[in-house]
């Protein structure tokens, strides 16, 4: 795990690519059907999804998970794995209004926004959380500590 705000800050980055790419694939897969037009789709989207995502996740969503998580959902003596989950489902939560936003941007039916992000919550939690915990999480560590070994990235 990140040691100080610069190594935060890399693996915000990477965690954000391998989370951003894996969703806007399965988004795509559930909006288009599993063809190689719902993987372009997908591929086309990502660079805007991306940056929107790394954005919104470095200066609102991050501080606000973490806000929920340690104010209602975890102490500081909680384990690890509690406050891994704690913040990793707030996480799921908040970018679900992401994709809602960007839902309503394209059908311009704003009054539908609330329904579509209750319906996405359950939707991307099926995908994403179980992803970033089994999946995303170990990978990302991985490398990470082996292109930042501890100590080598000053704060």
């Amino acid at each position: 795990m990140p040691q100080n705000k610069r190594e935060s800050l890399i693996y915000t980055v990477m965690m954000c690519f391998l989370m951003v790419l894996w969703m806007s694939i399965y988004n795509a897969i559930c909006n288009i059907g599993f063809s190689a037009e719902a993987i372009k789709e997908a591929w086309l989207g990502f660079p805007l999804a991306y940056a929107v995502a790394l954005c919104i996740d470095l200066l609102v969503v991050a501080r606000a998970a973490k806000g929920f998580a340690f104010r209602f959902l975890v102490k500081p003596e909680s384990s690890k794995t509690k406050k891994i989950l704690s913040v990793s489902c707030c996480m799921v939560i908040l970018m679900s209004l992401y994709g809602g936003i960007k839902v309503c941007l394209m059908s311009g039916q704003w009054s539908d926004l609330i329904l579509i992000w209750l319906t996405g919550i359950s939707k991307n939690f099926i995908m994403a959380l179980p992803f970033q915990l089994i999946i995303a999480g170990p990978v990302v560590r991985k490398l990470f500590r082996t292109a930042f070994p501890e100590g080598t990235v000053l704060g």
